[in-house]
């Protein structure tokens, strides 16, 4: 695999391959745990650790693990650190880990860490995989509390529980529920695409530009 720079690797995660608003991955609980910022912000901060080090831990044992395994194998180490952060949270800050609840666990299914897991550490070394592993987490959780502030302060008045509203305001329950859910990820990821094509169509064009005064020259 071609190595790229730490930076690049990173940004690639954080912006151009965003694994929420790029690649439509991890729909499930960007849905079900964006209900508040709070929430959003700490099943992003318990995927990005798992993301790490699992990463970490597949590139450290990718010249060991049998091809034929490969998956199950990447399965368990997933899991190993599912386990160990479901574990820190519910000693740690047990209103977060009743709050977020089985999806939790469902970290270990979650198909950003899987695909990064399957499509980079496996491939990388461990420095370029914990780099890839900090840009997707820190994508994901941008994401995710992003989504969870505006449903927050659309369904409650609220950001991080504190009003900002004011005492007149009219909640609008409905966004906090699935359905609620699903519209602001759509009016998100919609809002994401707009800013994504404006910028690729002001490159392309200022390369146009920067190419015909060359040619000019």
């Amino acid at each position: 695999m071609k190595k790229s720079s730490l930076s690049s690797v990173f940004f690639n995660g954080l912006i151009t391959e965003n694994p929420t608003f790029r690649l439509v991955l991890g729909t499930c609980p960007t849905i079900a745990s964006t209900t508040s910022a709070f929430n959003g912000l700490g099943m992003g901060a318990a995927a990005t650790f798992v993301l790490v080090g699992s990463n970490v831990v597949i590139s450290l044992l990718r010249n060991f693990i049998p091809d034929k395994v490969r998956i199950p194998a990447f399965v368990v180490v997933i899991c190993t650190f599912v386990t160990m952060v479901q574990m820190l949270m519910q000693a740690f800050v047990p209103s977060l880990y009743e709050a977020l609840g089985i999806f939790i666990p469902l970290i270990v299914v979650n198909c950003i860490i899987l695909a990064r897991a399957e499509a980079y550490a496996s491939k990388s070394g461990v420095l370029h995989s914990a780099i890839d592993g900090l840009g997707m987490g820190a994508g994901f959780t941008l994401a995710i509390t992003s989504m969870g502030i505006v449903r927050e302060l659309i369904g409650n008045g609220t950001v991080f529980g504190t009003a900002v509203m004011g005492a007149s305001y009219e909640p609008m329950a409905l966004i906090l529920l699935a359905p609620g859910g699903f519209l602001t990820y759509g009016l998100m990821l919609g809002l994401m695409n707009v800013l994504t094509v404006g910028a690729e169509k002001r490159k392309l064009k200022k390369q146009l530009v920067e190419h015909e005064g060359g040619a000019d020259a």
